[in-house]
């Protein structure tokens, strides 16, 4: 019988400022443990009690952060929220993997043939990038199924979902592999 895959921690970054923002973080977290097989369990700042002053907040995310074993960042919009990407340096200069994902069809940034954000956020070892076309996702469920808008959208989270779990499976098995560990 093979040995379980261990459960990692995953740290979820991204904009919590809305009902739209803590309920997509919400949903993609439950896909992303369904989709992975139970493999990637995330840890969400929304879900983090809330400090009695902006530093305390700004320390227990950080905390939240170097605690996990991988970290995602939604790396939407056309100006990157400026929190996730001061979390996402902070895992780079602690080694933690990283997925970037960008859902957000447009292209906004200075890299003329690449990433679609400002380049000092790119090229960082141990770091997925994932652009998914979240339109043309959901239009494709609408279109090619009886989906009600509710079911494609969820359809659409789980599809990124899979994707995400790919894309972790993938930097936590370079640096597992890296520290001599045996990833499978």
């Amino acid at each position: 019988m093979p040995e379980p895959r261990p459960v990692r921690t995953v740290y979820l970054a991204g904009e919590l400022f809305s009902a739209k923002h803590l309920a997509g973080n919400a949903l993609l977290a439950e896909h992303l443990f369904d989709a992975s097989g139970g493999r990637y369990r995330c840890v969400m700042p929304q879900d983090m009690p809330q400090g009695t002053s902006s530093r305390a907040i700004r320390d227990q995310d950080l905390r939240g952060l170097l605690a996990c074993d991988a970290a995602i960042f939604h790396y939407d919009g056309l100006e990157l929220d400026s929190g996730t990407v001061v979390e996402y340096l902070f895992a780079k200069f602690a080694d933690i993997p990283a997925v970037l994902v960008r859902t957000d069809f447009r292209h906004a940034g200075d890299q003329k043939d690449g990433d679609p954000w400002n380049l000092m956020t790119s090229f960082y070892p141990r770091t997925e990038t994932l652009w998914i076309n979240s339109m043309d996702i959901y239009h494709d469920h609408l279109r090619n199924s009886d989906l009600t808008p509710r079911l494609a959208a969820d359809a659409l989270i789980h599809h990124a979902a899979t994707h995400i779990a790919a894309a972790l499976d993938e930097v936590c098995f370079e640096r597992m592999q890296r520290s001599g560990l045996n990833p499978r």
